[in-house]
């Protein structure tokens, strides 16, 4: 109980400092059956945020990416797809180095309410690890929530990358 007081004092100044950092980026995480759902809620999510640029990370491919911003209104120029993502945990480390180079210090976080837990676990380690906060936008979904097992697995993937810069992806066989 003693080494649970630390942990939730750094979570609530995690908390805090999120609420105090006005997101300068859209983050939206592609995903197996789900990515064109995603997509189209970030395309009505981006009208709303008109300055934000959209990175993608999976979801569907280029042309089909493009064509639902663009029948939304939304300027293609302001998006940045990226597919080197296979995982989960890959779709936050093969961006995050890019964000922090161009000074983005919080983002919001698309991706599916089912997954979302997973997401901010993994989110918390890779994006923390470079000063990178995150507002969860969850896209609504009648999907069942994933298994916790699976956001303990994918956190300690994080870990590993934080410590190593290595993944672990190619053991990894779910999204």
């Amino acid at each position: 109980m003693i080494f649970a007081l630390p942990l939730l004092m750094w979570l609530g100044y995690q908390e805090s400092q999120n609420e105090r950092v006005q997101p300068q980026a859209v983050l939206v995480l592609g995903g197996s059956t789900s990515h064109l759902e995603r997509e189209k809620f970030t395309a009505d999510f981006a009208r709303e945020h008109p300055n934000l640029p959209i990175w993608i990370s999976g979801g569907s491919p280029p042309k089909s990416t493009q064509d639902v911003f663009a029948k939304a209104g939304v300027d293609t120029k302001r998006l940045h797809l990226d597919y080197e993502a296979v995982d989960t945990v890959t779709n936050f480390t093969s961006l995050v180095d890019d964000l922090q180079a161009r000074g983005i210090k919080s983002i919001y976080l698309v991706t599916s309410e089912f997954h979302m837990r997973r997401a901010r676990v993994v989110g918390e380690i890779v994006l923390g690890s470079r000063g990178i906060y995150f507002k969860p936008v969850p896209v609504p979904s009648n999907n069942a929530h994933e298994p916790v097992e699976k956001s303990i697995r994918d956190g300690a993937r994080a870990l590993l990358w934080v410590a190593t810069g290595y993944t672990g992806a190619e053991q990894s066989r779910n999204r």
